[in-house]
């Protein structure tokens, strides 16, 4: 479904762009359980979103947006998703009118978040987007236009920032419990053997660093609390037959105001462990893994260990996450991690990639 429709959708972005806005977010009366329709149906959609939604209490599976006509049909079997409730990449449009749909979940290549996103918009759609929000920080801009504009919410897909003993660590670096947070280490990565996957295709935003490198990167921003003030990488590809153009590995040193600084890595060539370590001026923290889809676990200095729901099963993180943004929907509240978020990681990844790039430590 990927290369077949990919390029279509490229030569298809502008059109969508032009798309003139909804007149309403809500033109339809409000609902007490939000329709939600996964906008790409690979991997995520189909093992951690779908079956996340048959759990969730203020939102469900209302409808589905894919090039394959056969993926289609065993959905609409599987889930009960009415044919009119049913998509492709051309007729997309055609949601607006659709009063089941309250959001619309992007769940597509990192080229075609910018694309699908404002078209959900312009069609009056409240719009959850996976991370990372984009390829560059201006695609993201257009992005959080378009929802403002549409009076619609925007929601990036950090589950994690929704997860309890994430938050827990936040909190410490906010209340300062374990003193002023000094060094953090972050890396998340594995070795990507799929032949021809769009990780490895840089048009549709492959590489390590959009793929896995938004984790770390995020993490130490929530860890330390503050926007890094410099950055200094280095990129690695070992199969450049494979990884053409783009980054297999990175590695990346952050700076922060207050004078911490965060080492980090990923991969889609090595496999990291997926750690991240907190070292404060009175204390330590730490979460290993710290972003498995399977829960996270850890300990403290003081022996405490972080295991609130430890080793959770599947997908309770992607439940949490949809529960807390709906609800966020219904009561007309600001959503957790809004675009403003995702903007904030890609501005710094885009300063990553030029630090890698001219071999140098580069003032953000």
């Amino acid at each position: 479904m990927i290369r077949r429709h990919f390029i279509r959708q490229m030569a298809a972005a502008s059109a969508g762009l032009a798309i003139a806005p909804h007149l309403s977010a809500f033109p339809f009366a409000p609902k007490k359980k939000l329709g939600i329709a996964l906008v790409g149906l690979g991997y995520y959609s189909t093992y951690l979103l779908a079956p996340a939604l048959q759990k969730t209490k203020n939102c469900y599976l209302a409808g589905i947006v894919t090039g394959s006509p056969e993926k289609a049909t065993e959905w609409q079997k599987k889930y009960g998703i009415k044919e009119k409730n049913t998509y492709n990449y051309q007729n997309f449009d055609q949601i607006a009118n659709n009063p089941d749909i309250d959001v619309v979940y992007v769940v597509l290549p990192n080229s075609m978040h910018m694309e699908f996103t404002v078209r959900a918009a312009a069609a009056g759609k409240h719009v959850w987007c996976e991370k990372p929000m984009a390829l560059t920080a201006a695609e993201c801009n257009v992005m959080i236009r378009a929802c403002a504009e549409n009076k619609v919410k925007l929601s990036i897909g950090y589950r994690m920032q929704h997860e309890p003993n994430t938050q827990e660590i936040i909190r410490y670096g906010r209340e300062k419990t374990f003193g002023k947070v000094q060094m953090v280490t972050a890396t998340a990565g594995f070795k990507e053997s799929r032949e021809g996957h769009w990780h490895t295709i840089k048009a549709m935003g492959g590489g390590a660093m959009y793929d896995m490198g938004v984790y770390p990167l995020n993490a130490a921003r929530y860890a330390v609390g503050e926007e890094p003030i410099a950055v200094t990488a280095v990129q690695k590809v070992y199969r450049p037959e494979v990884f053409v153009g783009i980054d297999e590995s990175m590695s990346f040193q952050l700076e922060f105001p207050g004078g911490a600084v965060a080492n980090c890595a990923t991969s889609l060539g090595v496999n990291l462990s997926n750690y991240l370590m907190v070292s404060c001026d009175k204390g330590w923290y730490k979460l290993e893994p710290f972003s498995g889809y399977s829960g996270t676990t850890g300990v403290n200095s003081e022996g405490k260990t972080l295991d609130q729901l430890v080793r959770e099963p599947e997908p309770q993180q992607q439940i949490r996450q949809m529960e807390n943004d709906a609800q966020s929907i219904l009561s007309d509240q600001a959503v957790l991690v809004p675009g403003e978020e995702g903007m904030r990681d890609i501005r710094i990844l885009e300063g990553i990639y030029k630090s890698a790039k001219d071999g140098c430590r580069l003032v953000l």
